[in-house]
C-alpha cells in the first residue's frame, strides 16, 4: 500500500457512478489519496451526468468539472484499489497490476421503477456508504505501515 493510496473507480461511461465515487472519496479523504475514475466505454466529449452532479452537490461533493476518460493501463498498474461500480462495465486485468479488481454491485433503483432525483439520491447514498468504508480501510492500512 502506498503512503498515499491510489484508487481507481470504473464504470461503463465514466459520466455517473465512477465520477460520483471519485468526488465522494475526495470529499472524505482530501489530498490523502490519489483518486481517479474512468470508463470501459467512455462517453468521450460528454459532460458528467447532470443528475449525478446535482445529487452530489446536495451532500457537499463536486463532480461538475469532471472529464470523461477511458481506463489508463498505467493507473491500473499503480492502483492500490480498483473498483468497478455496477455490473454494466467489464474490466480486464492488465499485466503488472498490484491489486485485484473489486466489483461493487451498486443499487439500481430504476429496476424498482424509481427515477429522477430520487433514483440518483439512492445511488449516491449507496456509493457514499461504500466509499466511506473504503476510506476507513485505507486509512487503517496506511497507519499500520
Amino acid at each position: 500500500m502506498s503512503a498515499r493510496p491510489v484508487v481507481l473507480f470504473v464504470c461503463r461511461s465514466n459520466r455517473g457512478k465512477s465520477q460520483m465515487a471519485e468526488a465522494l472519496l475526495r470529499r472524505v479523504a482530501g489530498e490523502s489519496v490519489e483518486v481517479h475514475s474512468a470508463g470501459t466505454e467512455p462517453a468521450l466529449g460528454k459532460d458528467p451526468n447532470a443528475e449525478s452532479v446535482a445529487s452530489l452537490a446536495e451532500v457537499g461533493a463536486d463532480m461538475s468539472a469532471g472529464t470523461v476518460e477511458g481506463v489508463d493501463d498505467e493507473v491500473l498498474r499503480r492502483a492500490d484499489r480498483v473498483v468497478v461500480l455496477g455490473t454494466a462495465a467489464r474490466l480486464v486485468p492488465v499485466d503488472g497490476m498490484r491489486t485485484a479488481i473489486e466489483v461493487w454491485e451498486t443499487d439500481e433503483p430504476s429496476a424498482r421503477g424509481i427515477e429522477g432525483a430520487e433514483r440518483m439520491a439512492l445511488i449516491r447514498d449507496d456509493i457514499a456508504t461504500r466509499v466511506e468504508a473504503l476510506w476507513a480501510e485505507l486509512r487503517g492500512a496506511v497507519r499500520a505501515q
